[in-house]
């Protein structure tokens, strides 16, 4: 009897490689948020990456919402889609808003709203009326309550076991501390205080606590992402220019400047808090697991971004937020063709030279 002719062995299944999982810090800045959305969809694409845990502010507390909103109704697809829908139905709300340039205006000034009728009347009553002389009605309107209403299922979003760890940063008016809500105890209400700008809304209250926007104080927070566990490596979008070599003179690029180091200010300090344990932990005076090693990493493109003043933040043209979100896009792919290799491995950001 011949002996049998042995199959041919299965051939190897390569296994596909483990996914770099990452944290994002989403910073705040109106509607220049729509920046941030071009970075996420990006992201999003990109099959290596797994998004861990977020944390925003204002805007940026909005678009970590979104993205995890998506995530739960059906992966990366969907998330891509929740964010896009939101920032249409964004568009849609500013469009009927009277802060909006007239089509002449545009014309002339593009996308600054600077020297708009309708913004100048704005910016001046914000000076020498609050909020709550404007209204003096118990409840005032905010386009994004519909608009957040509309896009996020809040009680699935507490609920959900197995999400994205999620954190939203307030800022408390009684007491001056930051407020940081966690995915369970998110509500439309604490997404509508991390962006409450106090010269604009009334305070929002959350039992019986005054808040307003959180990056008065955290902008965004990053503890909550090192301090709860997750990845070693961050990922900060950031909006607000750290850098402007010219000296404002005019009232409007004062007050957009001053803005800027006001949002930027507790990033500034938390980051040199990171790099001091960091430090410590490469001459050794320091021990792990105690104390983690973090990699931090930037997102940015801040020749872009500071070339638009502080009356953009409130523009919400979709020509304008279309124009951002593909600034977003290809930062986003120009820092993955350089630093993703870097992931679980060393910062792509040098933290003393760009923040200290």
């Amino acid at each position: 009897m011949s002996e049998a002719t042995p199959s041919p062995a299965a051939p190897a299944v390569a296994k596909p490689p483990a996914k770099r999982r990452i944290s994002l810090a989403l910073q705040g800045g109106g509607t220049h948020g729509a920046f941030t959305w071009g970075v996420l969809e990006r992201l999003l694409e990109d099959e290596r990456l797994e998004v861990d845990g977020l944390s925003g502010t204002s805007a940026g507390a909005i678009n970590g919402v979104m993205l995890v909103e998506g995530l739960l109704e059906g992966g990366p697809a969907a998330a891509i889609a929740a964010l896009d829908r939101f920032w249409r139905s964004i568009a849609g709300k500013l469009a009927v808003s009277p802060l909006q340039a007239t089509p002449m205006e545009k014309l002339v000034w593009g996308h600054d709203l600077t020297w708009s009728v309708a913004y100048r009347t704005f910016d001046t009553l914000s000076r020498v009326l609050s909020p709550y002389q404007i209204n003096p009605f118990p409840y005032s309107y905010n386009p994004l309550r519909d608009a957040l209403v509309d896009s996020i299922d809040f009680e699935r979003l507490r609920s959900e076991a197995k999400a994205p760890r999620l954190f939203v940063s307030a800022t408390s008016v009684r007491t001056g501390k930051p407020r940081v809500f966690t995915r369970r105890e998110l509500t439309v209400d604490a997404l509508l205080a991390s962006a409450c700008l106090p010269q604009v809304f009334k305070a929002v209250e959350i039992d019986g606590e005054p808040y307003w926007d959180g990056g008065y104080l955290g902008n965004p927070a990053l503890w909550p992402l090192y301090d709860q566990g997750g990845p070693p490596d961050i990922v900060l979008i950031q909006l607000n220019p750290t850098v402007r070599e010219e000296a404002p003179t005019t009232a409007s690029d004062i007050v957009n400047r001053l803005n800027e180091i006001t949002f930027n200010g507790s990033l500034m300090a938390e980051m040199r808090a990171i790099d001091f344990v960091q430090r410590l932990l490469d001459t050794g005076r320091l021990e792990q697991p105690r104390y983690r090693r973090l990699f931090l990493h930037l997102i940015e493109d801040e020749d872009r971004m500071r070339k638009f003043k502080l009356s953009t933040k409130f523009n919400g043209d979709w020509d304008f937020l279309s124009t951002l979100r593909q600034y977003g896009r290809e930062a986003a792919d120009a820092w993955l063709a350089e630093h993703f290799d870097k992931l679980g491995r060393e910062s792509s950001v040098d933290i003393r030279a760009r923040f200290l």
